[in-house]
């Protein structure tokens, strides 16, 4: 029986131990089912600037159309809500290039993104370069995004092992960006919800500090608590070097079973609270 998905967020940032200040931006909307990490760049601060337009802007937009338009099932509800979510990344990605032109000292600011927005018994992930999402499901984890990067290219070619991308030294090396220019490429995906699964959504400071494992294991061991969960990534990433800005969303996943649509299912319905009757 399909359910409607019931939400549990926690997240947490932090500069880390080397950078003097945290590029990296998050927003959440436990109202309209999502979540938003970005990982900016740029001189000075302009990768904060970039960063906290993604969100802002990416948020907003979603926000107001989630609001304004009646997703029906029956007219192919995934691809619509991924073309809604890909138009809204474009429309924050052009604030940003719109936002360096103006201000020169912005000029070559950029940022990376991953999003994660739930819908019914299905999460659609969509992102920009290095940031990652996660699945934790009855104790296995999965990348469920694919890197944009010199890194993860060469992986993919065979040219670097994954255990030797751990010591590679360009593997902050990205392809993709928000804000870098006027088109973008979004990578974008529907997955299948189960109740217990867990989404992880990070920025490179934390997987490049953490394995999947590590990761995996301490959120085992915080058990239920999301936010124990959350400050354990991020000291664990400041003991290991806390080289870059660490930032990190949780999304638990419960389950609150819905009733079938359609005439079969009316009359099941009728029939069950005629028997209860």
């Amino acid at each position: 029986m399909p359910y409607q998905v019931e939400l549990k967020f926690a997240a947490r940032t932090d500069t880390g131990l080397v950078r003097s200040h945290n590029e990296d931006s998050l927003a959440i909307s436990a109202d309209y089912g999502f979540a938003i990490l970005a990982d900016g760049m740029g001189g000075y601060n302009a990768g904060e600037v970039a960063s906290g337009i993604a969100t802002s802007v990416l948020k907003e937009s979603l926000e107001q159309r989630l609001h304004t338009q009646q997703w029906d099932i029956r007219l192919n509800r995934g691809k619509r809500i991924q073309q809604m979510l890909v138009e809204s990344i474009i429309h924050a990605n052009e604030s940003i290039f719109e936002a360096a032109r103006i201000n020169p000292e912005n000029t070559g600011m950029g940022t990376t993104l991953v999003v994660a927005l739930f819908h019914h018994d299905r999460v659609t992930v969509a992102h920009v370069g290095d940031s990652r999402a996660y699945r934790l499901r009855k104790g296995e984890i999965v990348q469920i995004t694919h890197d944009h990067s010199m890194l993860q290219e060469q992986i993919d070619a065979g040219l670097v092992s994954e255990e030797g991308a751990q010591f590679a030294r360009n593997r902050n090396l990205i392809t993709r960006a928000m804000g870098v220019d006027y088109d973008i490429d979004v990578e974008i995906h529907e997955h299948q919800t189960e109740p217990g699964d867990i989404y992880i959504l990070c920025s490179d400071g934390l997987s490049d500090m953490l394995s999947k494992q590590e990761i995996l294991d301490t959120i085992i061991t915080a058990d239920a608590s999301s936010e124990a969960a959350c400050d354990e990534l991020i000291k664990k990433a400041n003991d290991n070097g806390g080289r870059d800005n660490i930032s990190v969303i949780l999304i638990r996943v419960q389950s609150e079973e819905t009733e079938y649509r359609g005439p079969i299912a009316r009359i099941l319905n009728w029939l069950r609270q005629a028997k209860a009757g």
